[in-house]
């Protein structure tokens, strides 16, 4: 009990900020002694910080407590289909340091070998006394990458070998930690929940726009993962094209799609890859291709309201804040020119966490296993 208590405490101060013992018993409904006794245990081990005291009229001054940054750290790796990336990350979602590796296709001995000469590199980024308060490694990867060998122009002998390498065991024998494996948009999805800004639904669908659109779904304030870890797999799901004949959404809402028509004009679509943060791409192309995207949105988010009533659709992915902010406002512009009959729209917004949310969203894995309390599934080596 007293275990859930504390994760309880540090849940509500990592969504409400700074607060006094008073504000979470309030909150809690726990007596203000299990409180007082709760929260100086999580300031002895170096998990929250006093702050200074707030002066009243009447009483005891206030004092709040805010998490500590260099409280625990987290590793998150990001299995892309084109790239890689681990990032060390704080308590409070800051990335401390970060490496990146970019790949034709990813291969089991392709991610040990990556891990292996980035890890120490990351390390040292810390003072020796912070070193052991690395709480773990979260995994996020495309499920099944062996299927996907069309996609990716992969060999399939060697994308067959993640049907047989357990790549979480490989990884904590590697890493002398913990490590654990969720979907790559589910942990974005993740991320935005745990580290995101501003206002947090309830209730919201999830879009992350990588190679290939993926998706998250977090019902009540929780993570929703599904029984095999792939709920809210969006690519898949039908949508009508430009022709009316229907197709998935991958297909025409995906960074792949985009590649695939920069190539055609001639274009190189390697700067996709390299940085979210520097496109250059011929106007016609990236405006053809974010229209088709917002439409491809627009009927997949339909089809999700009829099913279930949400708050909000965010929406993400690696590319520039500008172009992530065009297409959200095209995918509500072209939603509303849909029969909405019987629907209750939800409010289209941007994501706040922004391209690195899949490496931030593995870290946060490992964080919400040993400290909040939402849990869910995930596949532990």
């Amino acid at each position: 009990m007293r275990a859930w208590n504390e994760r309880l405490v540090l849940s509500l101060v990592r969504q409400h900020g700074a607060l006094a013992k008073s504000d979470i018993a309030r909150m809690t409904g726990l007596s203000a002694q299990t409180v007082s006794v709760i929260m100086r245990g999580l300031e002895q081990d170096g998990l929250l910080l006093r702050g200074e005291p707030i002066r009243g009229k009447i009483g005891q001054p206030s004092v709040p407590m805010s998490l500590n940054a260099d409280g625990a750290f987290f590793l998150g790796l990001k299995i892309g289909r084109r790239s890689a990336d681990l990032a060390l990350v704080d308590f409070l979602g800051r990335v401390r340091g970060s490496r990146r590796r970019i790949y034709r296709y990813p291969t089991p001995d392709t991610i040990t070998a990556f891990v292996a000469e980035a890890l120490p590199q990351l390390l040292a980024c810390l003072p020796d006394g912070l070193r052991d308060r690395i709480g773990g490694m979260g995994v996020a990867m495309p499920f099944q990458l062996w299927s996907w060998v069309d996609f990716i122009g992969a060999p399939q002998a060697e994308m067959d070998a993640w049907r047989h390498r357990d790549i979480a065991s490989e990884l904590s024998a590697l890493a002398g930690m913990p490590v654990h494996v969720q979907n790559d948009a589910t942990a974005a999805c993740g991320a935005e929940l745990v580290f995101g800004t501003g206002e947090r639904p309830k209730d919201f669908l999830y879009f992350y726009f990588g190679y290939f659109i993926g998706g998250g779904l977090v019902l009540n304030g929780q993570l929703f993962t599904g029984q095999f870890g792939n709920a809210a797999g969006v690519g898949p799901m039908p949508v009508p094209g430009p022709d009316g004949r229907m197709r998935r959404l991958m297909t025409v809402a995906s960074l792949s799609v985009l590649a695939q028509a920069v190539e055609a004009a001639g274009g190189q679509s390697d700067q996709l890859w390299q940085s979210p943060d520097r496109w250059d791409l011929p106007e016609a192309v990236l405006d053809s291709w974010m229209t088709s995207a917002a439409e491809g949105l627009a009927s997949a988010i339909l089809s999700a309201a009829t099913l279930l009533e949400m708050q909000a659709v965010l929406i993400d992915g690696w590319m520039p804040t500008s172009v992530r902010a065009e297409i959200t406002r095209r995918t509500e512009a072209a939603l509303f020119r849909l029969d909405l009959s019987g629907i209750e729209p939800p409010a289209i917004r941007e994501g706040t966490v922004g391209a690195e949310a899949r490496a931030l969203g593995a870290a946060a894995i490992p964080l919400s296993q040993r400290y909040l309390i939402d849990q869910n599934p995930t596949r532990e080596g």
